[in-house]
C-alpha cells in the first residue's frame, strides 16, 4: 500500500495512530518496572520512581534470586504447573470424546454440568476446597493444589475439546474400529493426533493460568517452602518498608517462563482464544 492511499482513508490513518498510542500507553508501566529493577534502593527514596537511574545495575535480580528464594519458588511454580498441566490435558480430552463421539443418556446434560461449572464464581469455592482439602490430608501439599487446578480447568477444556473433536469426520474412526482397533486406541493413536492443534492452545492457555495463579496458591497452602513464584514474591513485601528493585526485579524474573511458552506458541495461543467457535 502506497502511502498516498492510506493517507487517504482518515478512517484508517486514525486507527493505526490510536493503536500506536494504546501501544505506547500498554508499555510505560512496563518499561517502568524495568527502570526500577536496575536502580537501587537509595536512589528511589532519594529520586522518586519516575526519575532516570543514576547508575545501573542488576543487584536486584540477584537479591531476588537469593535472598528474596526465587530460587526456591520458581521450581515450585514447575512442580505444581506441569503434573496439573499434563492431567487435565489427559482427563479432559478423554471426556471431551467420550462427549464428542457417543450417544448415551445424559450425554448432554453432563456437557451442560461441565460448561455451568466454568460460570461458577471461583469465591464460592474457596470455603468448600479448603475444608474438603483439609479434610483429605491434602491441605499445605503439591498434590492439593495440583488437584483443585485439574479439577477447576475440566470444564473448560472438555468444552473446547469437545468441539474440536466433533469436527473430526466419523467415517475416519469407524474405519479403524471395522480394523479392530479398541476406543482407547482410537483415542490415542487417532483422535489425539488429529485434535494437536487444540491441544496446543489448550496448554499454551493452561500453562498461563496455572503458573500465574495466586489466590489459590495462598488459600491452600500454608508452608513457605512449597509456595509458587506468585505467592512467594508477596512475602518480600516489609511490613514497614519494601524494596521496590527486588520486589520488581523478581516479578520481571517470575514472567519469564511464561512469556517463552507464549513465543513458542503463540500463534496457537492466537487460535485458542477462537476454539470451538466455529467448525
Amino acid at each position: 500500500m502506497s502511502a498516498r492511499r492510506f493517507f487517504r482513508s482518515p478512517w484508517r490513518t486514525a486507527g493505526y495512530i490510536l493503536l500506536v498510542i494504546v501501544t505506547l500507553l500498554w508499555l510505560v508501566p512496563f518499561g517502568q518496572a524495568i527502570l526500577t529493577s536496575l536502580r537501587s534502593y537509595d536512589d528511589i527514596m532519594i529520586r522518586g520512581f519516575f526519575s532516570l537511574p543514576k547508575t545501573i545495575s542488576f543487584n536486584s535480580y540477584r537479591e531476588a534470586w537469593i535472598r528474596g528464594g526465587l530460587s526456591r519458588y520458581l521450581p515450585n511454580s514447575f512442580i505444581i504447573t506441569i503434573p496439573s498441566l499434563v492431567l487435565t490435558l489427559f482427563f479432559s480430552s478423554l471426556s471431551a470424546y467420550a462427549l464428542a463421539r457417543f450417544r448415551f443418556p445424559g450425554n448432554r446434560a453432563l456437557y451442560f454440568l461441565y460448561v455451568g461449572g466454568t460460570m461458577l464464581p471461583f469465591q464460592v469455592l474457596m470455603l468448600p476446597v479448603f475444608r474438603l482439602t483439609n479434610a483429605l490430608g491434602l491441605y499445605d501439599t503439591y498434590w492439593g493444589l495440583i488437584a483443585f487446578h485439574t479439577a477447576f480447568q475440566l470444564g473448560f477444556c472438555t468444552f473446547l475439546l469437545r468441539n474440536y473433536m466433533r469436527t473430526v469426520p466419523g467415517e475416519i474412526l469407524e474405519a479403524a474400529r471395522i480394523d479392530g482397533c479398541s476406543e482407547f486406541r482410537i483415542w490415542w493413536q487417532i483422535m489425539m493426533p488429529l485434535t494437536l492443534p487444540a491441544l496446543a492452545a489448550l496448554a499454551t492457555l493452561e500453562f498461563t493460568w496455572i503458573f500465574n495463579d495466586y489466590l489459590w496458591a495462598i488459600i491452600l497452602l500454608r508452608s513457605d517452602h512449597l509456595k509458587p513464584v506468585t505467592a512467594g514474591l508477596a512475602t518480600l513485601q516489609g511490613q514497614y518498608v519494601m524494596d521496590w528493585t527486588v520486589i520488581v526485579a523478581g516479578a520481571l524474573m517470575a514472567t519469564v517462563p511464561t512469556v517463552i511458552v507464549f513465543l513458542f506458541l503463540q500463534r496457537y495461543f492466537i487460535e485458542g482464544l477462537t476454539l470451538g467457535a466455529t467448525k
